[in-house]
Formats: C-alpha cells, sequence, structure tokens
C-alpha cells in the first residue's frame, strides 16, 4: 500500500490500530491525516528513521517497534558477512558457479584468518553485545564505541573508546550497529576508512546511512580494504551497483531479520503492543514517552 491508501483504509473500516512496516515512511504530513479513531501505529521493525517521531508525539499517536526479538538473527547475518569478507566468499562462490576447472596454487585465491583477529564495533547496544559474544568464540579481541560504555558485566571484556576514531586503527574488522540519524550520517568517510589499517574488512549490517559509499567504494577499490560484507545501502531496492562490480564484496539485500523465527516474533510483538494499548494498557515498546 502507498500512504493514500492507508489512510483510505483505515478511514473505510474504522480501524483501531495501524500495522506498519520500515517500507513505507511516515511523515509529518502522513501522521497528521491518520484519522483520531486509531489509537496506535505499531511498526514491524526496530529502526524508525521512517516515521516522524515528533509528528507522532505531537499529533498524540502512540508508536512502537520491535526491539529484542530480532538481534540474534542480525547479529549472525552480520557475522557471516564479517566471514564471508575475510573469506573472499563471493569469489569464491563465482568461481564455483563458473564451473572452476581450474588449480590454485598454495599462493593464490588466499583470504585472511577471522580467528584471533580485533574487531572493533562502533555501536554496542543488543547488536553490537550480540557480536562480541559470537567474536569471543572466534578467539577475537573485541573494542567498541558507543555514546555510553556499557556496564562492565555486558562488556565481556571488551574495550571501551570514547572515539571511535581512535579506535579504528587498531581494528581488523569492523562492525557497523550504530542508528541512522544526523548524528551518525555517513561516519564511515574517506578520512575515517584511511585511519583503518590496509587490509582490514568493513561490514554493515546496520543502516546505509552511516557511510559514504564512494568513499567505501574508492578503499575498496584500491586495495586500502581487504574486503566488505554489506547488507545496507544508502538507496534501497535501488542500491549503487558499482558494489556489484567488485570482486571482494559479499552483498545481501537487507536481510538482517529475514529467518521464519524472527519475522513471527516481529510481527508478535507489534502485535501484542496493539493488543495492549487497546486493552487500555501503556504499549509495551513505545518509541516516544
Amino acid at each position: 500500500m502507498d500512504a493514500d491508501t492507508v489512510i483510505e483504509m483505515l478511514t473505510d473500516h474504522r480501524a483501531d490500530a495501524l500495522m506498519l512496516t520500515s517500507h513505507l515512511k511516515f511523515p509529518k504530513t502522513v501522521i497528521e491525516r491518520i484519522p483520531e479513531h486509531v489509537k496506535i501505529a505499531a511498526t514491524c521493525s526496530v529502526g524508525t528513521d521512517h516515521i516522524d517521531i515528533p509528528a507522532a508525539k505531537a499529533r498524540g499517536l502512540p508508536m512502537t517497534n520491535t526491539p529484542d526479538v530480532l538481534t540474534e538473527c542480525t547479529a549472525d547475518l552480520a557475522f557471516m558477512l564479517m566471514l564471508n569478507a575475510f573469506r573472499r566468499g563471493y569469489e569464491y562462490d563465482r568461481i564455483m558457479r563458473a564451473g572452476w576447472r581450474i588449480h590454485y596454487g598454495l599462493g593464490e585465491m588466499m583470504g585472511r584468518r577471522a580467528w584471533g583477529k580485533t574487531l572493533g564495533l562502533i555501536g554496542f547496544g543488543r547488536i553490537g553485545q550480540a557480536m562480541a559474544r559470537r567474536a569471543r568464540g572466534f578467539g577475537m579481541r573485541v573494542l567498541y564505541s558507543s555514546r555510553n560504555r556499557a556496564a562492565e558485566e555486558a562488556e565481556l571484556g571488551a574495550m571501551y573508546f570514547a572515539d571511535f576514531r581512535e579506535m579504528l586503527p587498531h581494528c581488523d574488522a569492523l562492525s557497523l550497529h550504530a542508528p541512522g540519524g544526523l548524528a551518525t550520517s555517513k561516519i564511515m568517510n574517506a578520512e575515517t576508512f584511511a585511519l583503518l589499517p590496509k587490509g582490514a574488512v568493513f561490514v554493515n549490517a546496520a543502516r546505509g546511512s552511516l557511510v559514504d559509499e564512494d568513499a567505501l567504494i574508492a578503499a575498496l577499490a584500491s586495495g586500502h580494504l581487504a574486503g566488505a560484507g554489506l547488507d545496507v545501502f544508502h538507496n534501497e531496492p535501488e542500491y549503487d551497483t558499482r558494489f556489484a562490480d567488485l570482486p571482494n564484496v559479499f552483498l545481501a539485500p537487507h536481510m538482517g531479520s529475514a529467518t521464519v523465527e524472527t519475522r513471527n516474533a516481529m510481527g508478535f510483538r507489534a502485535l501484542d503492543n496493539i493488543q495492549a494499548v487497546l486493552a487500555g494498557k501503556p504499549p509495551i515498546d513505545p518509541i516516544w514517552r
């Protein structure tokens, strides 16, 4: 549905609630048109950058998201992206699909070992911490930077950097887990990519807005970055197809939560929020208070 169809159906059916996804933008102009009889709008996503939250608050419309339930699934995918970036996963797959038929010598087609490397995390919320737990199983040293330092028991031995720029020179791999928004827009750019050691790998399963894609493509094409694993992009689904031309990039079409278990859990979490509000209770996962 487009926004006009949503408003029309809410009105025609005198709907009590709206369940939406991140595919449809809800700016102020749409939120102001939502009928008064709609008591809650529940987005089936963790991210909220498709919603004008101040407009929802001004309208007095409770809005909720679905945290917690996709943490492990998204961390699984981010870790998969990292392993493929280290081990040249796309190139190996391409060789096999082309028929192989070539003997490779001991010095050819070599990736890099993930075991024992240093992983840097920008963002150390639920998903960042889940990545840190996985990294421990691979004997990795974990560094992280976030707005606030985590409690000691949540750090799992990870080292905190107040300024992420100071962390970057120590990272064999860097994985982004920060939210989108003005504060984080293009935090990875030509300057910050240059701070990573030559041969590092880069992972983004958070938001495409965190990255200057021209700078990332340049870092990959020059060999400064050995590889990347990307699940998110500036313009989705019309992403920059220059990434597809790079052999050292493993790509996914924004599928961090795409498992049966997680998508079901997200849907039921949205319904739980709707049920609570319609029963006169506070929302479980309010986006604004």
